[in-house]
């Protein structure tokens, strides 16, 4: 019989969903402490304060905390960078990605510990980031950024362009994060990827018989 991962109740009360905030952030606090390993519904329910019963009711096991914590970390995080999508009126493309990747570049810097946790869990399949609803919000705000600047960006092909970029954009922003080398300022690595993702936006596109 298949274990389920999903959560069994969705909170419908203040008090309920309260209930399912501390548990999440007991989840979170375990999850940067201890790793995905030793985290467990036991240890989760004496840090939130409630009993392990009480936890059962909305999670059935350790999976399903880890993925609903992802997916309320992801959404947060696209809400807050959903703001700096909202076109400026006479912004140059540079300048809207200046803003956005510096934005990104704040956005996985609050709470790193959790996001390095939570991406750890995302490389072992702990949590289903393909069909991650707050990733695809991401390529929309993308995508409707490129569209917005369609007289500068030279790809043709929209939808290829948001692609890149998004991969691009978020492999780099993790590596200054994580793997940035001594005398490699968090500033200049972001002026170096708004730099990098312009020149190829507004590249030439060359001539591909395969298409």
């Amino acid at each position: 019989m298949k274990t389920s991962i999903e959560p069994r109740k969705a909170p419908r009360q203040a008090r309920s969903q309260a209930t399912v905030d501390a548990i999440l952030d007991a989840t979170a606090r375990i999850l940067v402490e201890r790793g995905h390993a030793t985290t467990n519904t036991n240890l989760v329910a004496e840090r939130a304060g409630v009993s392990v019963g009480s936890l059962y009711q909305y999670f059935p096991n350790k999976i399903a905390l880890i993925r609903a914590l992802h997916e309320r970390h992801a959404r947060e995080m696209t809400l807050a960078l959903e703001r700096e999508f909202r076109p400026r009126d006479g912004e140059t493309l540079h300048a809207a990605l200046t803003r956005v990747i510096g934005a990104s570049m704040h956005a996985h810097q609050v709470d790193a510990d959790l996001h390095r946790a939570l991406e750890q869990c995302e490389e072992l399949g702990l949590v289903d980031d393909a069909h991650d609803k707050a990733h695809a919000k991401m390529y929309l705000l993308v995508r409707e950024m490129l569209a917005a600047h369609r007289d500068e960006v030279m790809i043709t092909n929209l939808d290829l362009a948001a692609f890149m970029m998004i991969q691009t954009v978020h492999a780099l922003v993790h590596a200054t994060l994580r793997e940035r080398p001594a005398g490699v300022s968090v500033k200049a690595a972001t002026r170096e990827i708004v730099r990098l993702a312009y020149a190829y936006l507004t590249a030439r596109e060359a001539e591909d018989s395969a298409g």
